[in-house]
Parts: structure tokens; sequence; C-alpha cells
């Protein structure tokens, strides 16, 4: 049996995207993902996006039905990606592209810049900090590119590679969720 997940806005508004459960995957839930895109709205149309560790793809998906021009979906669980691809299929989403991968794996291969990433690494593995300065370090990100993290809310926050600024920060329930923007 399938999960699922609806989609809050732009072009495929209402539809929705299944997914199997898998170990540790916590789909953003639609609330969170409501007030990302509202901290969003007028960054993502025509945006290059990267989602690491894109698990059910909710947020890479939201993002290119609202207009985004690429989304590079990062993902190596097999089960997950073959969700993603039949989801993409579905939509007709041609501005999705997946790659499946580990992420710090991919984000050693060569480097395209981005303009908005989106990370929600799995719990309790400390990935979010190391992930952030990969994505710094490698030449991952535009000049003034928009980060997304999740990461567990009893847990401090990662230390921000230099040059990032905390724009929003919000909990709710187990989640930490911050938006920075690379200066």
């Amino acid at each position: 049996m399938a999960n699922r997940i609806r989609i809050i806005g732009g072009q495929w508004r209402g539809r929705q995207i299944l997914f199997e459960d898998a170990p540790g995957l916590r789909p953003t839930p639609s609330r969170i993902r409501e007030t990302l895109f509202n901290w969003l709205q007028l960054d993502v149309a025509g945006s290059r996006c990267l989602d690491l560790y894109a698990g059910s793809g909710a947020l890479g998906f939201e993002a290119a039905s609202r207009g985004a021009k690429e989304v590079w979906q990062v993902e190596n669980h097999p089960n997950a990606c073959r969700w993603i691809r039949d989801n993409a299929g579905t939509l007709a989403a041609s501005s999705i592209n997946l790659v499946e991968r580990d992420v710090s794996t991919f984000l050693q291969g060569p480097a395209r810049a981005f303009d908005l990433a989106f990370l929600d690494p799995p719990f309790g593995r400390d990935l979010a900090g190391p992930t952030c300065e990969l994505l710094e370090t490698a030449g991952w990100l535009s000049v003034y590119a928009k980060i997304y993290v999740e990461t567990e809310s009893n847990r401090p926050l990662p230390i921000w590679p230099d040059g990032w600024r905390l724009l929003k920060a919000k909990t709710a329930g187990e989640v930490a969720y911050s938006l920075l923007q690379r200066c």
C-alpha cells in the first residue's frame, strides 16, 4: 500500500504523489512545506533546484509544480527512486531529474550552481552540517542561493558555512527547519 502526499501549490496543486515506507523516510509535512514555499514564493519560478536526500520527492515536486526550471533529486534508496520516477511520469514532470546515488558521493562529483537547495537528511546521523559544507566548498550554489535544511528539533543546529546567513527558522514537533542564504 502506497502512502500519499498532496502537492500544495502550482500547476499540480491538489495532485498526489505516492511513495512507500522506507527506513528513515520522513516526508516533509504539508504544514512545513506550505511555510517553506511561502518563504520562497518569489524565488522558485525559473530557478534551478537541488533536492538532496529526496526521499518521497515532496520538496522537489512542489518546486517543479511552482515553476522551477530544473529540479535535481538525489536519493540512494532504490524503492524511493522508483516512486520518484513513477510520480514524475504520472505528472509528466519534464523538469524533474533523478540521480540514484549517495548524496556525499554526488556532491564530490562535477558541480553545477543551483539557486535553491533542499536538505532533509535522515535523522540521527548528523549529515546536515557536513552536507552544507560540501555544497559550499564544492561549488554547488549560485552566489545568492537559498538553502532549506531540516534537522532534529532536540539537537543544536549545525554550524553553517562562512558567508551563510540565517533568514528564517521554526520548529514543528520533532523537526527544526531553517532557511539560509549564501551571501
